[in-house]
């Protein structure tokens, strides 16, 4: 049988300043598709191991975290889960306003005292990213906070040994000040289906804190001008008499026993004229043209 460990997790309650002991039980061998153990080993040893139990709880004053990073449910790995220890620091702003969104820089650098962070199988290699949440308190801010930023050089059944850093807004409401912890972290494509989890503790980490002060008033808009309202002018009205005196006019007559020819005679002269002189003109016309022909022919 190869050589192997396990990681058992033991809480303690935060006023717990005793130590803890830790004996030896039974160990039982069966492989994974087996309902039963194959071999069941009892120990004889008495030994105890005692933990000191101090007033941690995964962090430190010097920014250690240690984050519980585990895969997705259904997903297997022998290196997981995994309690990674990372060096958080978190660069807050130098000054800050009401309403207004406040930059926080997060910087992780990954530890050597804690189990290795291993891209599983399957892990996505394009566009992968880290993301990165605080917590945050007072002044209004929201309770999580998310940012997020790339993630290179990672390929599946390698170690991620390089953190990329991630700037995190915040927007405060009121003026106070702003206390910032280290939150959960996410590795892949999604924040909400990541290839990686890794949770943060509640408890025993390092606060980063930052000053807002009331940001300056909207300008309030200038009341609109009032109308301004004149006397009425009084109108002078002229009054003029305008006399129209009517158009003679002419009226048809109708001959007796005939069809009504409107003005007829009365008019000015009768149609018929011109009819006649139309006559004469052609008649003496055709006339002159055969004299001339006559003339042309003797000559």
């Amino acid at each position: 049988m190869p050589a192997g460990s396990v990681v058992y997790k033991v809480a303690a309650a935060a006023s717990t300043t005793t130590k803890v002991s830790v004996k030896p039980g039974d160990l039982k061998l069966a492989l994974t598709s087996a309902t039963t153990p194959v071999t069941t080993c009892t120990t004889t040893s008495t030994e105890v191991l005692d933990v000191p139990i101090g007033t941690g709880g995964g962090g430190s004053e010097d920014d250690i975290v240690t984050y519980d990073c585990t895969l997705p449910s259904g997903t297997t790995d022998a290196d997981y889960p995994a309690d990674v220890d990372i060096k958080v620091v978190m660069t807050p702003p130098t000054s800050a306003t009401t309403n207004t969104d406040a930059s926080i820089t997060w910087t992780g650098t990954i530890q050597a005292s804690g189990d290795a962070l291993k891209a599983p199988t399957g892990f996505p290699t394009t566009s992968p990213k880290l993301f990165a949440t605080i917590k945050a308190s007072g002044a209004g801010a929201p309770a999580t906070a998310t940012g997020e930023a790339a993630l290179t050089g990672v390929t599946a059944g390698s170690d991620i040994t390089t953190l990329p850093s991630v700037t995190i807004k915040v927007k405060p409401t009121t003026a106070g000040t702003v206390s910032l912890t280290a939150g959960d972290l996410a590795f892949g494509t999604s924040a909400t289906s990541p290839a990686i989890r890794c949770t943060a503790p509640t408890t025993g980490l390092k606060a980063y804190t930052f000053t807002v002060t009331a940001g300056t008033a909207s300008p309030s808009p200038s009341p609109s001008p009032s109308a301004t309202t004149t006397s009425p002018r009084p109108t002078r009205t002229s009054t003029a008499t305008v006399t129209v005196t009517p158009s003679s006019t002419r009226k048809s007559q109708t001959p007796k026993a005939g069809a009504d020819t409107g003005a007829g005679g009365d008019m000015g002269p009768d149609g018929r004229l011109f009819i006649l002189t139309g006559t004469a003109l052609i008649t003496a016309a055709a006339v002159g043209g055969l004299l001339i022909r006559r003339r042309t022919a003797k000559g």
